[in-house]
């Protein structure tokens, strides 16, 4: 069978003619394979179909393929004076300058292709089934359910528990312990932690705030794994306060960006930013409407806003420079509120008790010696709150009028020396912790305001003491460098 037979050239070449020209201008094959193919001049083909019924050579000559002539194998191999054509299934494919061998695979069968392409080569794959492959391989590499896991795994904050804490929210609760262990340590906060707070909530309790002064809070699994959890950056300033809302899905915080923020713990997603004007010290929702929360910080004036319409809707003003807490107590209509004053005639200061509703003072001759109180917290039971002071110890007051201090009673052994050094009352309220600038964390029988326990939990002051609600003899601690430490 000849060449002519089967292609024909629109220039006036004789097959011959062009055989001998291409003989010259390509190099002698070194190996030769059983189909007398050169293996070393061997070259991958371009991946496209066929997509006209010619190709136009270097030399302007147009190759056409005629109809009838559907398969063919072999190719043309440069070097020989015999040309070998099969009536194979495998279908023709665009060819440039007859300068290599072709060894055309079967497209439509991928293991016909493989089998028949040469040593070496690399058998042409369609585009389609190139796209169809790497989403197969992508998709096995990443099932959907695989996927779908990460994804639920990522915005499951709320949804994962702590099996410690579901083993103690069936039974029924234990007398408060003293923890005595280091259980862990969480790292990541560039700069002091300011406060640490559990989670009220029982089943998702096993979840911890922190606010630090290098512009973020985070929540932690403070029970079991330590890793944290969601990374919360939307302040430009300090955060000094943070809380959790009642739900427990959302959280409040305050910083010295001036503003005060309700925050989804979830997304991430800030719900509610307000701005007061202010650096805030503190921030507290109201115990009964937990839309309204109330602010304080560098001013004189204190300030309730509604996250409904973000508007003031009270302001409470004291000839002060700034408060350090806010404190609401049982019922919620009315609150103490802690000032910096330290003048001879600060007495009248120092504490303030408001009525909510009318904004008015309902006494400031709460406490009448002259040192400052960095903060507050309420007996969970009894009629009682107790105010940390810069007298190195804690004052004990009735939350009835008119919130006279027991002075039978106090809470000394630890040093506040101008820290922010917090304290917190144990869930039976047996046990009120409080924090050191020594780095300890003291441990107080509520009843007698003897030490029961202290530990040096760090190197620098220790700010904040948090026990947790469910889990018994189990603390987390706070300090000025950065680290928060679990305790059990």
């Amino acid at each position: 069978m000849k060449m002519s037979s089967l292609v024909a050239y629109d220039d006036s070449e004789s097959e011959d003619e062009s055989c001998a020209q291409k003989e010259e201008g390509a190099p002698a094959p070194s190996q030769t394979d059983p189909a007398g193919c050169s293996n070393s001049d061997l070259r991958p083909r371009p991946a496209d179909p066929v997509s006209d019924q010619s190709v136009t050579e270097q030399s302007g000559s147009t190759l056409h393929f005629y109809p009838e002539l559907q398969h063919w194998d072999g190719g043309y191999c440069s070097g020989r004076k015999d040309k070998h054509f099969k009536d194979n299934s495998a279908k023709p494919r665009t060819a440039g300058p007859l300068q290599a061998p072709l060894c055309v695979p079967d497209a439509s069968n991928p293991a016909k292709r493989v089998s028949a392409s040469a040593s070496g080569v690399r058998p042409y794959v369609p585009k389609r089934q190139r796209h169809a492959r790497s989403e197969e391989t992508e998709d096995h590499a990443n099932p959907p359910e695989q996927v779908l896991d990460d994804l639920t795994r990522k915005s499951s904050v709320l949804s994962d528990g702590s099996l410690r804490v579901k083993a103690c929210l069936g039974e029924k609760p234990k007398a408060a312990g003293i923890p005595r262990k280091l259980l862990m340590s969480l790292e990541g906060h560039q700069g002091p932690v300011n406060t640490v707070q559990w989670c009220p909530v029982p089943h998702v309790s096993h979840l911890l705030v922190s606010a630090s002064m290098d512009k973020t809070f985070k929540v932690w699994d403070g029970a079991e794994s330590g890793r944290c959890l969601r990374l919360y950056t939307c302040h430009s300033g300090a955060v000094r306060d943070a809380s959790w809302t009642p739900c427990g899905q959302q959280l409040l915080t305050g910083s010295f960006d001036n503003t005060a923020a309700i925050t989804d713990v979830e997304t991430g997603q800030q719900t509610v930013k307000v701005d007061n004007q202010f650096k805030v010290m503190c921030a507290v929702l109201h115990p009964n409407s937990p839309d309204v929360f109330l602010c304080g910080g560098y001013s004189s004036v204190v300030k309730a806003w509604d996250s409904r319409c973000c508007k003031v809707v009270k302001a409470y003003k004291a000839a002060i420079q700034q408060t350090l807490d806010i404190l609401f107590l049982r019922g919620g209509k009315d609150f103490i509120t802690s000032s910096d004053c330290v003048s001879r005639d600060s007495a009248d200061r120092t504490l303030i008790a408001w009525d909510y509703q009318t904004t008015a003072k309902v006494s400031n001759q709460l406490y009448h010696e002259r040192y400052t109180c960095p903060s507050l917290a309420l007996h969970p039971q009894e009629e009682s709150f107790v105010a940390q002071t810069n007298g190195n110890y804690m004052a004990l007051f009735s939350s009835q009028r008119p919130y006279r201090m027991n002075k039978r009673r106090r809470f000394d052994g630890h040093k506040v020396e101008g820290y922010a050094v917090q304290c917190d009352f144990s869930p039976d309220g047996a046990i009120l912790a409080s924090g050191s600038s020594t780095g300890s964390a003291h441990f107080y029988d509520y009843q007698s305001g003897r030490v029961l326990h202290s530990v040096q939990a760090h190197s620098q002051p220790c700010l904040r003491v948090s026990q947790h609600p469910v889990l018994p003899a189990t603390a987390a601690t706070c300090d000025w460098a950065g680290e928060i430490k679990i305790w059990h």
